[in-house]
């Protein structure tokens, strides 16, 4: 069976390595940039292969789709290699330091042009888990979205998509077109031929700006997040680093040493004074500070 006008928009992302090296910054306010490894969202790359085998049973085409600087360029080309038909870089530097809010209003955006039957991305990022920003962009623009999805079939007029529930379970729910869904990384990704990925180095990547899509400057990026970066955080107590423990302490004390993070508790006060002058002395603290009286006892 072919579906005519089936347009299926994947978005890609790149993930930050989480296993070393990650080097924190000279203040430890985050990780650096500095040697770290990036490489394609698995649970992005599922959903790309799911679009594509789409393409091969049905004769859909298919357009991916990254957000960010040049360095995108890569894993667009890689997606052309395994078999897309249409890439779209979208950058412009008002979207630095947007929130979820904000980087949603840009896919909404672009969702509202291309119109797509579908909308696949992953579930989670690698990195940094949950991403709330496709499921925002689906609800501006009015559209069903299905997260947790494992595998997909398209009928006449709907999707219907087995996503993953607690503990374990599994679901079978349908949607009408269009339609986002959030894959799960169940699909293991075709390996590119040789001569695709050649082929890909030519491939003509669409840089889309403000200007293409239409947006004001102030809805997103920085200006538009709802939540911005907190200038000001709870300090840190200074710890103090404890030595390895004495062996000739008893088990127990050696296993409250290990599990005090290396953090030794600090001495209180000690205040040795008969139950009348703890009394007196309580009392006087009161006064000074204006929640008693200034009659005495």
């Amino acid at each position: 069976m072919t579906f005519t006008n089936l347009d299926i928009l994947v978005l890609l992302r790149e993930v930050s390595d989480p296993r070393p090296p990650a080097r924190c910054t000279a203040r430890g306010a985050g990780v650096s940039d500095r040697g770290l490894r990036r490489f394609p969202n698995p649970a992005d790359l599922s959903a790309l292969e799911e679009a594509l085998c789409l393409k091969d049973s049905l004769g859909a085409k298919v357009t991916v789709l990254a957000v960010g600087e040049e360095s995108q360029d890569d894993l667009l080309r890689l997606a052309f290699s395994m078999g897309a038909d249409r890439a779209i870089r979208c950058w412009d530097h008002g979207m630095d330091g947007g929130d979820a809010a904000a980087d949603a209003r840009v896919l909404a955006r672009i969702l509202e042009i291309l119109k797509p039957t579908l909308f696949l991305s992953g579930n989670r990022l690698a990195d940094r888990g949950d991403d709330p920003a496709p499921a925002l962009a689906a609800a501006l623009n009015g559209a069903p979205c299905i997260s947790s999805a494992v595998s997909l079939a398209l009928k006449t007029g709907v999707v219907e998509v087995l996503r993953k529930g607690d503990r374990g379970s599994r679901q079978t729910v349908t949607a009408l077109f269009p339609c986002a869904v959030l894959c799960e990384e169940a699909r293991t990704p075709r390996y590119p031929a040789v001569d695709a990925v050649i082929a890909s180095l030519g491939g003509s990547i669409e840089r889309w700006g403000l200007p293409e899509l239409g947006l004001p400057f102030w809805e997103i990026g920085a200006t538009g997040a709802l939540l911005p970066v907190a200038r000001v955080g709870t300090p840190r107590p200074d710890p103090v680093r404890l030595v390895t423990p004495d062996p000739e302490l008893p088990a127990f004390e050696r296993i409250l040493s290990l599990l005090s993070g290396g953090i030794k508790a600090r001495e209180g006060r000690v205040q040795a004074l008969s139950a009348d002058d703890t009394a007196a002395a309580l009392w006087d603290l009161f006064r000074q500070e204006g929640v008693a009286p200034e009659a005495s006892l």
